[in-house]
């Protein structure tokens, strides 16, 4: 329960920090701007032409009797539009992050540099075509993780009882957890840690991440929320990366900060440990 509690206090704050510093707030605001009238559009047509898609779909219900073709269709077309609001919450973060790669490269940096002892931050070294490449062929392997998620949650919610109890719960939990990894992936990708250890970093402390990206989830949730939260989830990412990867953090965020992954209490996993922080 603990690191629930942390992992809020991450998200909180990369929202302070970027309520300092206007100008990273400002330009950051951009490519989520940008995905939203994008999605927004999508949806729009989903409605507009969804009931047509999913009755071209069902030739089979067209002789059936009154009113069973209008009421599964609808129910189709319902559950369609909400397979859709699912997977937007789900993928804003990595299209926005997609979009805005050097946008967050440079907020992430400029985090790493304000907190480091040394003012430095970690660089990747890549020319930014690979980078991008990069992030793109992460964030389709992401995707198809989750995708497999929504597919079984989708089924499980017909349970009775358990489908409309313990499954969005679950969801919820889910959704924060891949949010948590696209968010991360900013600094983590910029210090060349790979997809397979990046999960691997997330997953030994899932309830630190569920703590990040859980409530952030929710919010998301919200029309718009998103754009203005996605500044400070970035910079809160990157201050939660480097305690991930037991780095050392100073400045005003220090005196909020919690046992980092290369504290006695949280360990880092044998592969991110770095000289000096123990076997």
């Amino acid at each position: 329960m603990r690191d629930l509690r942390v992992g809020f206090q991450y998200l909180v704050q990369g929202q302070r920090w970027v309520a300092r510093h206007g100008k990273q707030y400002g330009f950051g605001l951009i490519p989520g701007l940008i995905t939203l009238v994008l999605y927004i559009a999508a949806l729009v047509a989903l409605a507009v032409w969804g009931p047509d898609f999913v009755t071209w779909a069902t030739p089979f219900a067209d002789d059936w009797s009154s009113p069973w073709p209008g009421l599964f269709r609808g129910l189709l077309t319902a559950v369609l539009f909400a397979l859709a609001l699912a997977l937007a919450v789900i993928t804003f973060t990595a299209v926005t992050l997609l979009i805005g790669q050097p946008f967050y490269e440079n907020l992430s940096e400029k985090v790493d540099r304000d907190v480091s002892p040394d003012g430095t931050a970690p660089e990747s070294h890549l020319p930014l075509w690979q980078e991008l490449w990069i992030s793109a062929r992460d964030s389709l392997r992401v995707l198809a993780r989750a995708l497999v998620w929504a597919v079984l949650l989708f089924a499980l919610g017909f349970v009775p009882f358990i489908g409309q109890t313990v499954v969005p719960v679950i969801g919820f939990f889910v959704t924060g957890f891949f949010l948590t990894e696209e968010l991360t992936s900013v600094a983590l990708q910029r210090r060349r840690v790979e997809l397979r250890d990046r999960l691997a970093l997330l997953r030994s402390r899932k309830t630190l991440i569920w703590g990040f990206g859980t409530p952030l989830g929710l919010a998301f949730l919200v029309p718009f929320v998103a754009v203005f939260l996605m500044p400070g989830a970035v910079a809160g990412a990157t201050l939660m990366a480097r305690d991930l990867l037991g780095e050392e953090t100073t400045g005003e965020d220090e005196r909020n900060r919690v046992p980092a992954a290369g504290d006695p209490a949280h360990p880092a996993p044998p592969m991110f440990r770095k000289p000096g922080l123990g076997a």
